[in-house]
């Protein structure tokens, strides 16, 4: 199963798009739905108190060990 190796971040330090291990790269949105739909392995797509919904790793509460690749 597919999985998030590295990430893409803007100048303001939030991601804007993720390579999984297949060697795609993938917006936030993209990895967002295939989350929801069990396509990648490793992330959980959840839903704070006011509807809106993030990604983050099944393993730990950030994203900050990944490599920021450019």
């Amino acid at each position: 199963m597919e999985t998030i190796v590295a990430l893409h971040r803007n100048h303001f330090g939030e991601i804007i798009s993720f390579v999984t291990s297949e060697g795609r790269i993938i917006s936030y949105r993209k990895a967002l739905v295939e989350a929801e739909n069990g396509l990648i392995h490793g992330i959980q797509a959840i839903e704070d108190g006011e509807g809106r919904v993030s990604l983050l790793p099944d393993q730990d509460l950030t994203f900050d060990h990944y490599p920021n690749l450019f």
